[in-house]
């Protein structure tokens, strides 16, 4: 079962946000920008544990769960260290998936060309 609630939370979230392509003006890094802020806020406030706890990667996968993740570390951090975990914790938390993205984006940049558009 936690496989289909993974489909289905992370296949809502996308639907919201194609949802929000199709019927507005926003642009799509104004969406997932909304993505990372609303999971850093409802991750802030706790919400998004639950979420989480049900949903399974359905919830961790998507921005929103990287939002949360960010949060997640903030909070530790400054029971930690105090005011400086305020600077340090989103980036420590989710260190393992920004260094990810930048070696994959680097072997993309390898394999592919850009070309301009005309």
């Amino acid at each position: 079962m936690i496989f289909l609630y993974a489909f289905l939370a992370g296949g809502a979230l996308c639907a919201i946000g194609q949802l929000l392509i199709d019927f507005t003006k926003l642009t799509p890094a104004r969406i997932l920008t909304a993505y990372v802020v609303s999971g850093v806020v409802l991750g802030g406030l706790g919400i998004y544990n639950g979420f989480r706890d049900a949903a399974g990667c359905g919830a961790t996968v998507p921005l929103t769960g990287f939002g949360a993740l960010m949060a997640e570390g903030v909070r530790r951090e400054i029971e930690d260290k105090g005011f400086l975990g305020i600077f340090t914790g989103g980036l420590t938390a989710g260190a393992g998936g920004i260094a990810a993205a930048m070696l994959f984006a680097f072997l993309a940049s390898l394999v592919f060309r850009s070309s301009s558009r005309s």
